[in-house]
């Protein structure tokens, strides 16, 4: 039975049809393995304009926020950046956050909050470190800095007192009420 590769001339046709799968393999193969969002520089997902989110949102990874979103954002080791359009009516906890757009809530950024001059928050914000543009609207209450000592004992001492409030709380003998 005759195939293609045999009414071609020997060599040249086997290693030109065999060669060129090979390297569109080996060229496609990095490119799928760097648009990964592992591999990117910046990582992470975004919730584009015009999507509107409510509910719970957790995760580890980076987040770009320029669309709605209302209930709780959960991002332990990421970074939340709302954007020029975003708006967020939530209570946030991330390592980062970055504010070019609306938040309405309590605001905890474990190492830093960057308010941009487009940004607004309205509500309470903790964080160590606390960045303000010019032009941005900061309406609420402020905890910026490290944790101080008195906080810290004012956590121990009420764990304390609710150890010895159980320790005082010795059994007691029951009197059915009848005089022996």
């Amino acid at each position: 039975m005759w195939k293609k590769e045999d009414g071609k001339a020997p060599g040249v046709a086997e290693n030109s049809t065999a060669s060129a799968p090979t390297n569109a393999a080996t060229v496609a193969s990095p490119t799928v393995t760097s648009s990964t969002p592992s591999a990117s520089p910046r990582g992470g997902a975004s919730i584009s304009q015009g999507i509107r989110i409510k509910g719970e949102v957790t995760g580890s990874e980076d987040l770009y926020i320029d669309g709605i979103v209302e209930g709780k954002l959960n991002l332990a080791n990421g970074s939340l950046t709302i954007g020029p359009n975003g708006q967020v009516k939530a209570d946030v906890n991330a390592r980062e956050v970055v504010v070019r757009g609306q938040i309405e809530g309590k605001v905890s950024g474990r190492d830093k909050v960057q308010l941009l001059g487009t940004g607004q928050i309205h509500g309470e914000v903790q964080t160590e470190r606390l960045a303000i543009e010019e032009g941005a609207s900061l309406r609420g209450k402020v905890e910026a800095g490290k944790l101080t000592s008195k906080a810290t004992e004012a956590r121990a001492a009420t764990a304390g007192a609710a150890v010895s409030s159980v320790a005082d709380a010795k059994p007691r003998p029951v009197s059915s009420g009848t005089a022996n």
